[in-house]
């Protein structure tokens, strides 16, 4: 029987429980993939520990949304695919259905593409929730072009370092933060053109030096809280700030109400699922990556591997955020 991670109540990473579980057939529109390789991602940290956007309505529940393997069985209906495909999922699902930590994992076809073959199975895992982050904000609605400033908060995640890649591809200058001086040398060997680092820098200040006095045209922000209203401060006259996380998760978010009315500011809400969720959308985003990836402007940049029965030393050290890139886990 293939070992699946369950949890069955809200905590730390302790819950996460490897288990036997009996195989699983897949039905109408789903494949079942012999998993090589697992992505982490902080949404999966917010959903164990019940600060998540949806949350499990029962338990035992599994989670993950992003795995490559081997498919060896097709439900009816699919087309497009084969016993033995090499593939990876994209978070086109939602954890209240589908869990892609195990050794054996279903997965809508929808959510199930071929990747690369330059890639490993677990660069495969580096590439769909992380890129498909940064292009929703940064090319389908923000239209990055040559010569704009992006400001991108929290950049050593690995959607920092893809935001960092899409900026830069685009003729874009970016602008990385981090809070401390440990991660800024690996940004600025990474494609960062400038690092601010948080903790002993005034952003606005640097922001303004760095931009002779414009400010920043886009923000991609993962932090949120109070740090918003730093963010507008440091925004140029109708700039866009996307925000997409909340690492300030126990702050409140106050609007910089008088900020945006002076400058013209649109501050929004982003998650991939607007991506995803939409087909003619994701296909032009998958299009997207598989050229960035070709032409090697887009290179997954990776961390620090696990194996699947080190999951709780995965999510800790997650949680410890000293990771700078994508946080893996290999499977036998």
């Amino acid at each position: 029987m293939p070992k699946i991670v369950r949890f069955y109540e809200f905590g730390d990473a302790d819950v996460l429980k490897l288990e036997d579980q009996p195989l699983v057939e897949p039905s109408e529109g789903e494949v079942r993939l012999k998993v090589e390789a697992i992505g982490l991602n902080r949404a999966e940290v917010g959903f164990r520990a019940g600060r998540y956007l949806e949350l499990p309505k029962t338990f035992p529940s599994t989670l993950g949304y992003e795995a490559s393997g081997v498919i060896d069985a097709i439900g009816f209906g699919v087309s497009g695919f084969q016993i033995g495909d090499r593939v990876s999922t994209i978070p086109a699902f939602s954890m209240l259905n589908y869990g892609m930590y195990g050794e054996s994992a279903i997965a809508p076809a929808s959510a199930v593409t071929h990747y690369p073959v330059t890639l490993s199975p677990t660069e495969s895992t580096a590439i769909w929730m992380q890129y498909i982050t940064a292009y929703g904000p940064l090319v389908e609605y923000g239209q990055v072009k040559a010569g704009d400033f992006v400001l991108i908060t929290a950049a050593s995640s690995s959607v920092g370092y893809s935001a960092i890649q899409i900026a830069k591809a685009a003729g874009a200058v970016a602008i990385a933060t981090t809070r401390s001086n440990a991660k800024k040398q690996m940004l600025l060997d990474k494609g960062a053109d400038h690092v601010i680092v948080t903790n002993d820098e005034d952003l606005v200040s640097r922001v303004m030096e760095i931009t002779n006095g414009h400010g920043v045209d886009l923000v991609f922000d993962a932090v949120a809280g109070s740090f918003l209203e730093t963010l507008a401060a440091a925004a140029a006259p109708g700039a866009t700030i996307f925000v997409y996380g909340a690492l300030d998760e126990n702050a409140a978010t106050p609007l910089p109400l008088f900020a945006a009315l002076q400058k013209g500011l649109k501050i929004q809400g982003y998650t991939l699922f607007e991506i995803t969720t939409n087909p003619i959308k994701l296909e032009h985003a998958k299009q997207y990556i598989y050229r960035g990836l070709e032409s090697g402007k887009l290179v997954p940049i990776l961390d620090r591997t696990f194996t699947l029965d080190q999951i709780v030393e995965a999510h800790r050290y997650m949680e410890s955020n000293q990771q700078n890139g994508k946080i893996t886990v290999t499977v036998p």
